[in-house]
């Protein structure tokens, strides 16, 4: 699988990369980033997945999160995904809703026309991309990652964890979309890609998958006390419920005074990536 080098900029000692490939996945061309860190120059590194939110591309994390310091010191990769397919093919909201279609793939495998012919994010965020590095140069040891997302991001990372922890040692999100089939967000975008059956909804809502998690991967999320879509949109006390009831682990820190945005994510990133460094390796913080 063939990727194109778009640009390459020294950053903390390590390189911003930004590059192109073809996705079969999605039937269009993508773009994604990744950070190395100097550890990188010496010998292959354990990556994090970031997923973003809502109208983000790959570049909202790379250019505010300010994660690439904590990265350098940890001697970590963070691989960023756009959020959805992209091209003048490419069906969008027939609306121009900013919640639905371009930019906002909400990381589902869509089975109902027109979005089943390119929104498979899901697939190509779990099997496809990671192919594209496991054959790349990049000196990335796929086999040991870890995942985290923001708010539409929080919920991918979150349920492709929950069905998939022998492919992450950690899971993370800021102000995720915790119960996607009870928020006006989510029963749009699962209604639109997966159809009427509630049924086919329940298998990409991290409220409905702890219960039936094969395993117990520990959660971290850290959601702001003032963000404007706490209440309607978020619901991170439906996650508090699940955890609860199915005694899965849950950290959750609610942040007083900080909002959705990502002067809220800059804040506590460095917590995140520590978290996702020690789970990857006990000594990737001493090396």
């Amino acid at each position: 699988m063939t990727t194109e080098l778009v640009s390459s900029v020294a950053c903390f000692g390590g390189k911003q990369l930004k590059l192109r490939h073809h996705s079969e996945a999605l039937g269009c061309d993508m773009v994604f980033s990744v950070y190395l860190p100097p550890q990188a120059e010496s010998r292959s590194v354990p990556l994090i997945w970031w997923l973003s939110g809502l109208t983000c591309t790959d570049d909202n994390f790379v250019q505010k999160a300010g994660a690439q310091r904590y990265a350098a010191e940890a001697g970590v990769a963070i691989v960023c995904p756009d959020t959805s397919p992209r091209g003048e093919d490419v069906p969008d909201d027939p609306e121009a809703a900013w919640d639905f279609g371009l930019g906002a793939g909400f990381y589902v495998n869509a089975t109902q026309a027109p979005w089943a012919a390119n929104y498979h994010m899901y697939d190509y965020i779990v099997e496809e991309l990671p192919d594209v590095l496991a054959t790349s140069d990049l000196p990335l040891q796929s086999e040991r990652s870890s995942i985290m997302g923001h708010s539409m991001g929080g919920h991918g990372a979150l349920t492709i964890a929950l069905k998939n922890p022998d492919k992450y040692q950690a899971v993370s999100a800021f102000a995720p979309i915790c119960a996607p089939m009870q928020c006006p967000w989510g029963a749009k975008a699962l209604g639109n890609y997966l159809g009427p059956d509630r049924d086919q909804w329940r298998n990409y809502d991290a409220c409905e998958l702890i219960a039936q998690a094969p395993e117990r991967l520990p959660i971290l999320v850290d959601q702001g006390q003032a963000d404007n879509f706490l209440v309607e949109q978020l619901k991170p006390e439906l996650l508090e419920q699940a955890c609860a009831a199915a005694n899965h682990p849950l950290t959750m820190h609610v942040r007083k005074g900080y909002d959705h945005s990502y002067f809220f994510i800059a804040s506590f990133i460095e917590e995140h990536i520590l978290h996702h460094a020690k789970a990857l390796s006990s000594t990737a913080l001493d090396e």
